[in-house]
Order: structure tokens, then sequence, then C-alpha cells
């Protein structure tokens, strides 16, 4: 069982590590470069080659049944469930089988709409709020401890 975190953006590796570490689980920082090392032995900083979606790559070829992968990559989120490890978003949403399939769809649609905003249009999503932080943390302890129980 491991943490995996597409650590890219990602504003909950500080709050992932402490979960990891109070369980001890070895987590996975995968990225492109531009993360400090940790002094956590159980932290691992994988920095993977210059490249599109090569993190993601990286992830979705070690990510199995009992481990927990964090990432708002859908693509990515939708290997991981098909390998059977559980996925979470940032903000707690769990990626499950039941549901991946309509986040993909709805994924698709929403890249066709802005190709077709002529005006370009649209702002980003909101913002990251502490109420998101805490449902992450709270989501990462359900997870982790269904994942040891599998």
């Amino acid at each position: 069982m491991a943490l995996y975190v597409d650590a890219d953006a990602c504003p909950v590796k500080q709050e992932a590590e402490r979960v990891a570490t109070r369980h001890g689980l070895t987590m996975y920082l995968v990225s492109n470069g531009g993360l400090r090392p940790s002094q956590n032995p159980l932290v691992q900083v994988v920095i993977v080659s210059e490249g599109a979606d090569e993190a993601d790559k990286w992830i979705a070829e070690r990510c199995g049944a009992g481990d927990v992968v964090v990432t708002s990559d859908i693509p990515l989120a939708a290997k991981c469930v098909k390998a059977g490890a559980r996925v979470l978003r940032h903000n707690g949403e769990a990626f499950t089988a039941a549901n991946i399939g309509q986040q993909l769809a709805m994924r698709d649609l929403m890249a066709d709409l802005r190709a077709a905003n002529p005006l370009g249009a649209g702002g980003g999503g909101k913002a990251f709020s502490k109420v998101d932080r805490s449902r992450f943390l709270d989501a990462l302890e359900r997870e982790i401890r269904a994942a040891s129980r599998t």
C-alpha cells in the first residue's frame, strides 16, 4: 500500500504527508521538477523527464489495488481507478468506477465548449478553500483506512 501524489500544482502535499506519516505509508510525490526533497524517510520525491503526462504515466504504471492516488487529472484518475486504486481530487472528492465515465465525458464536453468560444471567456474554477483542505484530509483518512482493510 502506497500513496501517490500527482504533485505538480497540488495544494495538499503537506496534508497528504501528515496523513501518510501517521499511517506509516510510503508517499510518492511525482512531478516534472521544482519540488524540494523531503526530510521525511517515508516521502519519495520522484522527478520524471520533461514531457506531457510523464508524471501521470509514472503513477499509472505503478499504482494498483490497495493504493491511494491524489490527482485532479481525470484521465490519470481513470487509469488508476481501472488499476484498482482509490483516487481523490485535491478537494476530497473521490473518483470511482461508478463516476469516472461521467467525469471523463464532462471533461471532454467542457473542452469542446471552451474550444468553441470565440471570445475565450470563462474563468478557471473556484478558489481552493479551507473547507476543501479539511474535506481532503477527512477523505484521505477514510480512503487509507478502507484501502488497508482490503
